[in-house]
């Protein structure tokens, strides 16, 4: 069978399991689960700067919700593409209660984003490889270089599901680089 005929069979079966799902089949959502859960799980991870334990709890997450929102999927792109980017928007919700609670209690030193970063700082002392310099970046930052470098999302795709303008994005970009390779000629 040619590649693109697996292809199509694969989102054929994938669009039927969703109708499923819809239709309250939790069988057929824990197929979807399975189906996706490494991926989504290899995203949330990155953009948590390697917290496996908040990337597992986000992941369970993005699961919950993605199940109370089949019915908005709308099949307009691959179910994979929606629950990618719904895994993302729990990932910045998460991300920005973190922020606010952060800053109602610390005193603000121009140091919350590296607060909420948690034990990323543990590997100060040792050699880097890169997802620890990845781990170590800046939230905002970090998020922007997993989405645009390692997922392919673009800047105006960035802006939209971080609520950041595009130019904001260029120079977190821009900036994530520039620390990772710092961090990396250490």
């Amino acid at each position: 069978m040619a590649s693109w005929e697996a292809e199509t069979a694969h989102h054929d079966d994938e669009t039927e399991l969703v109708e499923q799902a819809r239709s309250g089949d939790r069988v057929a959502f824990e197929k979807l689960y399975r189906r996706h859960r490494d991926r989504i799980f290899g995203l949330l991870w990155r953009i948590c700067g390697g917290d496996r334990a908040l990337a597992e709890d986000l992941l369970q997450e993005a699961f919950v919700r993605a199940w109370i929102k089949l019915d908005s999927f709308r099949g307009e792109s691959r179910f994979g593409t929606w629950l990618h980017r719904l895994s993302v928007n729990v990932a910045l919700s998460d991300r920005r209660i973190r922020m606010r609670r952060v800053e109602r209690e610390t005193v603000l030193e121009g140091t919350v984003e590296r607060t909420v970063q948690g034990a990323s700082d543990v590997y100060a002392d040792k050699q880097m490889d890169l997802e620890q310099a990845i781990a170590r970046l800046p939230e905002r930052a970090r998020t922007v270089l997993v989405l645009y470098d390692i997922e392919g999302y673009s800047h105006a795709e960035i802006g939209e599901i971080a609520g950041m303008a595009v130019g904001s994005s260029k120079a977190q970009l821009h900036r994530a680089r520039k620390l990772v390779r710092e961090e990396l000629e250490k």
